[in-house]
């Protein structure tokens, strides 16, 4: 089988409703885009979100749909590693299986990696006009504001699912529950070029919020704090720097 281009990561939990439209919208917008593959981790759902993937990918062979499954949920950063892992493509686009993450906006992040430059790792989408509840938006808000103060990564809506970024590059981060908020923060510090691109945001279609805004904020701030640690201990040798003396040289 041909190497795709990409591939879609999506996590889902309980989200059986979502998968025939969800999953359909991300066929139309990547098959202009050249060959892919959608690898979902189902993360220990108990609806049925295993057989409507399974009904899915036997009516769409164009999809290349891998199913993982977790025994019991694992969490949405382990979820995304493990569909990473298991992609074939060098380039990941990833978006929530709840449906609030239009696939039709994944073009605009895979375009700017598959024809950027290499030093580009990360894109990473930010929400307009949040479709929320007001208290999680002005939670996010504040907390995307203190993130930025301390990280600086420029960005200023991480908990957005859509995001596309290079394999090889994701795999080398410091792997951690909760990595997913901190990708940008992440791919900088290891030394990547990363961009912004404005999306849409849609209400939820099924499932529910798998976070409260009290155990957002006290994981956020150990999390946090753990990030900044990481940014702070890197240090970074280029690889021009780096004299390499092979065997066969010697």
């Amino acid at each position: 089988m041909t190497t795709p281009r990409f591939a879609i990561a999506i996590p889902m939990l309980n989200e059986a409703e979502t998968v025939p439209h969800l999953l359909g919208a991300c066929v139309a917008a990547a098959e202009p885009l050249g060959a892919f593959e959608i690898c979902v981790t189902d993360d220990g759902s108990t609806d049925g979100t295993a057989t409507a993937l399974r009904a899915f990918g036997a009516a769409h062979p164009q999809a290349n749909l891998t199913i993982l499954t977790h025994p019991r949920p694992a969490g949405q950063s382990a979820a995304v590693h493990a569909a990473v892992r298991a992609a074939r493509a060098p380039i990941i686009a990833t978006l929530d299986g709840d449906g609030q993450n239009p696939p039709e906006e994944l073009p605009k992040l895979l375009n700017a990696l598959l024809d950027g430059p290499e030093s580009l790792g990360l894109v990473a989408g930010q929400r307009v006009k949040r479709d929320d509840p007001l208290p999680k938006r002005l939670a996010s808000r504040a907390a995307n504001a203190i993130r930025g103060v301390l990280l600086k990564d420029g960005t200023r809506d991480t908990g957005c699912g859509l995001k596309a970024y290079r394999r090889d590059a994701y795999l080398a981060l410091p792997y951690f529950d909760h990595m997913h908020r901190y990708l940008p923060a992440l791919f900088q510090r290891d030394g990547w070029q990363i961009a912004h691109v404005d999306v849409a945001h849609r209400p939820r279609v099924a499932g529910a919020s798998k976070y409260t805004n009290l155990g957002r904020a006290i994981v956020g701030f150990f999390d946090l704090m753990g990030v900044a640690w990481l940014i702070r201990r890197r240090r970074k040798v280029l690889p021009k720097e780096t004299d390499i003396s092979r065997p066969e040289e010697r």
